[in-house]
């Protein structure tokens, strides 16, 4: 008789018998985590912005009702109204087009920034983490560098130096986060290298390669991703008063930074022209500060619990 059958004729519950194996969060997929998410209400909401803007940069030159550089100079300053949204700028420009031709300019330097950053960041905090040894007290120290300078004023030095234009202000602000990822992967990659599956990789003979990929990063992923959200909002901010300080994106083109500089000269007659913009980049920011705190606690089961999402 097998032992299955022992423990069921003798009313003993067998183990696994009865419930099933519950994975980590890391390996439930994406439809499990938008299920947690949902249930949490901050994370929910800023889901829910994040979309919009998603949606806006996506489709938004396709349904902006004026070009966002055509001039009407009679109009100028104008407050507003059933033809214009928004109002119109300085020089007679639709205020909603310019802002919705602005949302994937915003959008795309702060998704490439925090690619950046994450790509070199991370490789650099893998490697110190698992190999160790001198690469590991430079690369540390390298980030420990990084991390003495003030983020803003490194951004403003590097776009100085390169020039004002979007693939620097991209460069500059992706360099500024990449001492944030050094450390946090480093940090991850050193608690997990210890446990015993990865102990038993290295026993069987496993490369490095393979750990690496089959078993560290997989591991680290959940607070890489709850890290990266939060930083989009970092980034957006830092390209924004790049542009505002007129060294990022360089007018006509209508970022929401640049468009915040342009409208503070009319902050009395019409202060239209900074609210919206500056809105903007407010309900964005806060967004994604709101979705990565319900990452956070979807993917963190201590938090979870707390939370009432398991």
């Amino acid at each position: 008789m097998s032992e299955a059958k022992a423990g069921e004729g003798l009313g003993v519950p067998v183990a696994g018998a009865l419930e099933p194996v519950r994975r980590p969060a890391e390996a439930r997929g994406f439809r499990w985590v938008t299920r947690r998410l949902l249930r949490h209400r901050r994370g929910a909401i800023g889901g829910v912005i994040v979309l919009l803007a998603l949606m806006t940069a996506v489709g938004g030159r396709a349904l902006a009702p004026q070009d966002p550089l055509q001039q009407d100079l009679p109009s100028a300053l104008q407050g507003p109204s059933a033809r214009h949204l928004l109002g119109v700028d300085a020089l007679g420009r639709d205020v909603l087009s310019r802002m919705m031709y602005g949302a994937p300019i915003s959008l795309s330097i702060g998704a490439v920034a925090v690619s950046l950053g994450l790509a070199v960041g991370g490789g650099l905090g893998i490697v110190a983490g698992y190999f160790g040894g001198g690469l590991e007290s430079i690369i540390m120290r390298l980030a420990d560098v990084l991390l003495a300078f003030p983020g803003i004023l490194m951004a403003l030095a590097l776009v100085a130096v390169l020039g004002p234009n979007i693939q620097n202000v991209t460069i500059a602000v992706g360099v500024f986060g990449i001492p944030a990822y050094i450390r946090l992967v480093h940090s991850t990659v050193l608690s997990v290298r210890e446990r015993p599956f990865v102990e038993a990789a290295r026993a069987v003979g496993a490369p490095s390669v393979r750990i690496l990929a089959r078993h560290i990063l997989p591991n680290i992923m959940a607070p890489l991703i709850v890290q990266s959200s939060l930083d989009l909002a970092r980034a957006i901010t830092v390209a924004s008063s790049l542009s505002f300080l007129g060294l990022g994106v360089q007018p006509p083109s209508p970022e929401w930074g640049a468009m915040l500089a342009e409208g503070r000269e009319y902050l009395r007659g019409a202060p239209h022209l900074a609210t919206f913009p500056g809105l903007a980049v407010m309900m964005v920011v806060l967004g994604f500060n709101m979705l990565g705190d319900g990452l956070r606690d979807v993917l963190d089961p201590r938090l979870r619990g707390l939370r009432g999402l398991d």
